[in-house]
């Protein structure tokens, strides 16, 4: 049998979800995207699980959105989209483990989480402009809330990857862990956070979420009526056909 695009696995209250498409760098194909949305449903509605994690198989957290499997102008490039805006909103901490390259909408992946540890190997960049692509699905509006202006303009135009180190040092992520301690220390946080009493863990992250956020929906308004001008312009490259440029 196949193994599946995506394990789960279960812990006391925490839901380990690993990406399992290593062949592809765990790229976001359409089965893998409705296989997520299912098993994040199932999260949010089960009150069994208190929280989760979220990681790749190795050799990669995730590359990003599969170009070959969306490369059709009708592709529905929309549910990658739904995907990563509804992490926030499952109303239950999610910690993202990143084992290794997280780029482009695997970085967006990461940024819709709770918060992000990283693995030493780790890297993170955002290649859109790279591939002739506007983000659609957070980067313009997450990135900057987490690591500045600045910085997130720097990873967003030069399209030149980070490492974990440089991530921790502007704040990307939360810690930075040798490789066979990245998911113990998830499973260790997931733990203490699914001991704590639920409602008061919501009322938390819902109070932490709407206070730092109070212009985040503003910002994600602008950047979508940007990529619907730039739609109107005219195909992105990568939806026209032209192969992309080899990943940065």
């Amino acid at each position: 049998m196949d193994a599946p695009l995506l394990i789960e696995e279960a812990g006391e209250g925490v839901l380990l979800l690993t990406l399992n498409r290593p062949a592809q760098r765990n790229a976001i194909d359409l089965d893998l995207c409705d296989a997520l949305l299912a098993a994040l449903a199932r999260f949010r509605d089960e009150d069994r699980w208190r929280a989760a994690i979220l990681t790749g198989q190795p050799p990669a957290f995730c590359a990003g959105m599969d170009l070959k499997a969306f490369s059709a102008p009708d592709a529905p490039r929309h549910r990658v989209t739904e995907l990563i805006h509804s992490l926030p909103s499952l109303g239950k901490p999610i910690i993202a483990a990143v084992n290794g390259a997280a780029y482009t909408g695997g970085l967006e992946l990461a940024l819709a989480c709770d918060f992000i540890l990283a693995g030493e190997g780790a890297r993170f960049a955002d290649t859109h402009a790279k591939i002739g692509a506007l983000s659609g699905s957070g980067m313009g509006s997450r990135l900057p809330h987490a690591v500045g202006l600045r910085f997130a303009k720097q990873m967003m135009l030069a399209c030149q990857p980070i490492d974990a180190a440089t991530a921790l040092r502007v704040g990307l992520v939360n810690e930075v862990l040798p490789a066979d301690r990245l998911l113990p220390r998830a499973i260790e946080l997931a733990t203490a956070i699914a001991g704590h009493d639920r409602e008061l863990v919501r009322l938390a992250r819902d109070v932490l979420d709407r206070g730092s956020a109070a212009t985040l929906g503003e910002a994600i308004a602008i950047e979508r009526e940007a990529l619907a001008k730039r739609k109107a312009e005219g195909a992105m490259r990568w939806e026209a056909g032209i192969p992309p440029k080899a990943s940065c």
